[in-house]
């Protein structure tokens, strides 16, 4: 059985797993997972979101700013100490929430690529990133395919992207996708792997369909051109991870996003920002780090569905 097909078939979660971050449930040893080096740094620029989406696994919304803006200033301090420590960091991505809504971000763009960084946003290419339309051109004129910007189509067809984002959102997305094609920004996109039942190959000639009928110039058989992630359920009944699963998958935690990777948070009512293992996982305190990187360097134990889902059974990467 394959990971999608596994979720798909998935249980409610049995309430006696993932509970102890050193043991599982059968009374295994759980997995963790070591930083082997910061490549990536992801900052979370706040979760205040444009649209409310029906699977939102950060709940993002107009509403939610559980996640608060993040400052140019308090971004620019993690990359200064990054630099100090010598980490191997090569790219930041700037996630939400929609990050075109934190007006920092066109300032925390130019300082990452002005260190010779790459910059990354994951974006629902709606009106917010429209209104920041004349900084976007110029940081691509200058700085070209450092800068990547991930455009959130859930599906190739409008009817089952509405469906999870709003009535309307595909055709506001489609036409920034267009814009930026056309004015040669750099663009990837991220949709949802296993849509209804639909399998990747013909997801993927779906997107093929669409990005040929508008000029699109993206390769759907990259797939970091093109990612299509599975879908995400923390109620779900899935697998714990114990340290046999390496050897049983055939996998390596060396392979895992943690192992290469930390988010930068602020939460409503902190004085500072702090560390968390990973995109997926920005509210639960566990996997809180600290608020230094030299501090958010201890491994990180895979006590979460979503690492079993995402990570290692699913397959999915955030960065490029």
């Amino acid at each position: 059985m394959t990971p999608t097909e596994l979720l798909h078939r998935a249980r409610p979660l049995a309430p006696e797993k993932f509970q102890d971050p050193v043991v599982t449930a059968k009374g295994e040893t759980r997995a963790t997972v070591a930083l082997t080096g910061l490549n990536t740094l992801w900052v979370n620029t706040g979760t205040l979101c444009n649209i409310t989406c029906v699977n939102c696994y950060i709940e993002s919304s107009p509403r939610n700013d559980r996640l608060v803006y993040l400052t140019a200033a308090e971004v620019a301090e993690r990359l200064d100490e990054a630099a100090q420590l010598g980490a191997p960091l090569r790219e930041v991505g700037f996630t939400g929430g929609e990050p075109f809504l934190n007006r920092d971000l066109p300032a925390m763009l130019r300082d990452v690529l002005g260190r010779g960084l790459q910059a990354m946003v994951l974006t629902n290419a709606m009106k917010p990133m429209r209104n920041h339309a004349a900084a976007i051109l110029a940081l691509a004129a200058e700085f070209g395919a450092a800068l990547t910007l991930r455009v959130s189509l859930d599906h190739h067809e409008a009817a089952a992207h509405d469906a999870e984002r709003g009535e309307g959102s595909f055709a506001q997305a489609l036409d920034g996708l267009v814009w930026l094609a056309r004015n040669g920004v750099t663009t990837h996109v991220a949709g949802r792997a296993g849509f209804g039942d639909a399998g990747e190959a013909t997801m993927r000639a779906g997107y093929r369909r669409l990005f040929e009928q508008h000029g699109i110039p993206i390769d759907v058989d990259d797939p970091i051109a093109l990612m299509l992630f599975p879908e995400m359920d923390a109620t779900a009944d899935v697998p714990e991870i114990t340290t046999a699963c390496w050897r049983i998958l055939g996998k390596s935690p060396d392979a895992m996003m943690c192992a290469s990777s930390r988010m930068l948070v602020k939460r409503r009512g902190a004085e500072k920002p702090a560390l968390v293992a990973c995109t997926l996982l920005p509210y639960d305190p566990q996997f809180e780090l600290g608020a230094t990187l030299a501090e958010a360097s201890k491994a990180v134990a895979l006590n979460h569905p979503h690492c079993a889902t995402f990570c290692v059974l699913g397959g999915g990467a955030c960065s490029r």
